[in-house]
């Protein structure tokens, strides 16, 4: 990417891309939507929540789900095929000692499939530059506030590769159903920005 178009906007850069694109004759305007419909469909956070209860409830389902998350997923009936190449996502597990958060530093690249829309914050410049910088003031903004000798690791998402948390299971859930637990999950925990 040349210097003279890093100050144009994302979404600017993006239609221009599309634009070439559909002008040499490499994709049609009907295929580039018809790839974002398929993306979005059945986009939602619940898609996530779904993968952690399962991991929670299952662990030779969570074993493989963090040795290679996209062989993973077809057992809970999802992938990351759906648009026009299909992304690696990697799953990080939070433990008692190590916290992980997600950014995408240069744009707002992130597992839509599996969490929904991103937050209007997940995109702004501020999250983006200081997460990376600060993550334990950054995290605590957001009220999740780790014990001094967490490790915290910042994952940065790119155009090939996807990143999910997989929070740790909350305390006196044993017996609970994959529903239930699902149900305990938000975006953020799996964002990494709150602790499910």
């Amino acid at each position: 990417m040349s210097g003279a178009h890093t100050s144009v906007p994302v979404a600017a850069r993006v239609r221009r891309l599309e634009e070439r694109l559909i002008g040499a004759g490499v994709v049609t305007q009907e295929q580039l939507d018809a790839s974002l419909a398929a993306m979005l469909q059945g986009a939602s956070p619940v898609n996530g929540a779904r993968i952690a209860a399962r991991a929670w409830s299952d662990g030779g389902f969570r074993q493989r789900l963090l040795a290679d998350a996209n062989a993973a997923l077809p057992e809970v009936g999802l992938s990351m095929a759906g648009g026009i190449q299909e992304q690696r996502l990697k799953v990080v597990e939070n433990t008692a000692t190590t916290h992980h958060v997600l950014v995408c530093t240069l744009c707002s690249c992130y597992p839509v499939g599996l969490l929904g829309p991103s937050p209007s914050w997940y995109k702004s410049e501020a999250y983006r530059s200081r997460v990376v910088r600060e993550p334990r003031a950054v995290l605590a903004e957001f009220g999740l506030e780790l014990p001094n000798d967490t490790a915290i690791t910042v994952w940065d998402s790119s155009a090939e590769s996807r990143y999910m948390v997989l929070p740790r299971r909350p305390g006196g859930t044993a017996g609970w159903s994959e529903p239930e637990l699902a149900a305990l999950v938000t975006r953020e925990g799996l964002i990494g920005t709150a602790a499910v």
